[in-house]
């Protein structure tokens, strides 16, 4: 039987480095957290670091093993479970033994609790608490998850020599393969769209297939930003006999890292979707699953497992958080960027978290420095940007590309380039010097901007952990990449663990602005920037098909904003701030509607 979880939040992946160690952090007290497992390089230095911290023998993977990257992930993960693992044991000791421990336990926990309830109740009865808060907290208490994340888009082919590696030793693959292989009961959070091959490849571990007690030892959750996507990719997965334990909502734009704009769908109207539909995803990946294990003569459970749908991207009050699990019904709600203002949570260094502290609502945009060619959600003056700028200034433009995790353009070499790296952007650079006299001095600026705007991720999202551990960072200097959300213009001090719980919880506020708009407002600003930002920004001819799209996101856009006005001017939600957000959806209502899609030009 699966517990109920302790809390009615998570911490999602941040980065390479941010969440790299979240579980040994906070596990022990229920919470649940992601690590991302891309750099394996990173993972392997983490590795060292926590063994020697906690006096376990460690032996290096190096990269001469036959199968190092997926060895690296599973031997860090093992780790991190035991590390967790023992925690909780202490944490439990400590409880038993101090009734203050208790209270401050509790103190961290959802109002609504009943294992919140259960502890008050044996601290006032005071003579038999030692007896029975032992037996309460062996049968209530469990450590958060410990998920981890992969970018499916992150599976470069891998070659020794010019010889190409078979598939399974692609980025991805080599890195589900060390999860599946690790100790871990828990989830693989799969981000950024679908990938057959990798799904497919799922196949190969009996982890994620139900046993006869219809429990999966690792489940698999989707990140997804709306309802057809989710259902597209979890009947894939059901027709290779896989369940989806959980759909979790990201908003397109008001989150942090890569951003996947939907076409003008809101997080509410998605929410809502979800809420009316979930029977629909439940039935149909059933279905698809049953006849599948069947015909592969394997067990078939009777019923559907259980589904969550979670959602994440931009929450910042308790109100906003309570409303979510609410009215949507939700299972849980990511709490991402605010968190890297907890030390005691996130893996980030002193410089970086002062910058972050400062930053304001102009210091977080959405940027065009991925090599992935995806929009990136940053902050300005980070180290990296200097760095990068003096480069550029001495006509040295783009990275060394040490790790590669993001060589993925095959246009100059069939091995993979990134287009941050120097080698690229030299050949980028010199086309665009050839052409040099057929383009404007603006035209020509514009497409060099373009080219070296680009930044090495993979280094730079790795360094806050280096830093923080005093690990020593070798190559060329990258500086730090941070990707928060615009939600963390908001948030300006650094927090403990225990005052962010009371802050999501409704306790106390660690915000110091009354100036932070709605959830649903700031998404919908986004969202009116980033159109009207498209449509300015065109270039070349505008075709039907680019017309269509254009006015299928103002339609959906505006769908959105009727949406919200009946959902929330009947007055049960948000009481106090009712008046502003109608004003502000009038606002981006208005702005809206001046903002005019070009028409086709007849010849």
């Amino acid at each position: 039987m699966t517990k109920p979880p302790l809390h009615t939040f998570h911490i999602p992946v941040m980065g390479l480095a941010y969440t790299i160690d979240s579980p040994i952090r906070v596990a022990q007290y229920g919470i649940s957290s992601v690590i991302s497992i891309a750099d394996d390089d990173l993972i392997e230095k983490m590795r060292n670091f926590y063994s020697t911290k906690f006096n376990i023998p460690y032996e290096e993977i190096t990269q001469k093993f036959h199968d190092y990257r997926a060895e690296r992930i599973s031997s860090y993960l093992n780790l991190v479970d035991k590390i967790v693992k023992d925690k909780f044991e202490s944490f439990k000791t400590e409880l038993a033994e101090s009734k203050t421990a208790v209270e401050n336990f509790i103190s961290m926990l959802p109002n609504s609790s009943d294992i919140k309830k259960g502890f008050q109740n044996l601290l006032e009865d005071g003579i038999s608490f030692k007896e029975n808060i032992q037996n309460y907290i062996e049968s209530h208490l469990f450590p958060g998850d410990i998920d981890v994340n992969i970018m499916t888009k992150l599976d470069k082919d891998n070659f020794v020599k010019n010889e190409q590696l078979p598939i399974e030793f692609n980025d991805a693959h080599a890195a589900l393969r060390g999860f599946a292989k690790s100790n871990l009961e828990s989830s693989v959070v799969l981000s950024a769209g679908m990938n057959p091959r990798l799904f497919s490849y799922f196949e190969n571990f009996p982890d994620f297939f139900p046993n006869l007690n219809n429990e999966l030892k690792k489940k698999i959750i989707l990140k997804v930003s709306d309802f057809r996507s989710a259902m597209i990719q979890g009947n894939f997965l059901a027709k290779k006999g896989l369940w989806v334990s959980e759909y979790r909502i990201e908003s397109g734009l008001n989150c942090g890292g890569h951003a996947f704009a939907t076409d003008g769908l809101l997080l509410g109207p998605i929410l809502e979707e979800f809420k009316q539909k979930k029977n629909q995803l439940i039935e149909s990946a059933h279905e698809l699953m049953t006849k599948v294990l069947q015909q592969k003569q394997v067990y078939a459970p009777e019923n559907p497992l259980p589904l969550k749908i979670t959602v994440q991207g931009g929450v910042g009050t308790a109100e906003e958080h309570g409303f979510l699990l609410e009215n949507y019904q939700v299972d849980s709600v990511g709490w991402g960027s605010p968190f890297l203002l907890v030390p005691e949570a996130t893996s980030v260094d002193k410089a970086t978290r002062e910058l972050l502290m400062n930053a304001t609502e102009d210091d977080l945009y959405l940027s065009h420095i991925s090599p992935l060619g995806v929009p990136f959600n940053t902050l300005r003056g980070t180290t990296n940007e200097i760095v990068k700028q003096k480069r550029i200034q001495e006509n040295k433009a783009g990275s060394s590309c040490p790790k590669k995790f993001l060589a993925l353009s095959k246009e100059y070499d069939p091995h993979g380039i990134c287009t941050a790296s120097k080698k690229f952007q030299d050949i980028k650079l010199a086309e665009l010097e050839s052409t040099k006299d057929t383009l404007s001095p603006e035209a020509f600026e514009k497409a060099k901007f373009a080219i070296t705007v680009k930044s090495c991720l993979c280094v730079g999202l790795a360094n806050a952990s280096y830093l923080e551990n005093d690990i020593k960072i070798k190559g060329q200097a990258q500086g730090v990449v941070i990707c928060p959300g615009p939600n963390m213009a908001y948030f300006d001090h650094e927090v403990s663990l225990s005052d962010m719980l009371g802050h999501i919880y409704g306790n106390k506020s660690v915000l110091s602005t009354k100036e932070r708009p709605n959830l649903f407002v700031k998404e919908l600003k986004m969202y009116v920037d980033y159109f009207r930002n498209e449509i300015e920004n065109i270039s070349g001819d505008i075709t039907n098909a680019q017309l269509k799209k254009w006015n299928t996101f103002k339609n959906n856009l505006l769908e959105g904003i009727e949406y919200y006005q009946s959902l929330l001017f009947p007055g049960l939600y948000f009481k106090n701030d009712l008046n502003k957000i109608k004003n502000d959806f009038d606002f981006y209502k208005a702005a809206l509607s001046k903002i005019n899609i070009p028409t086709l030009e007849l010849a």
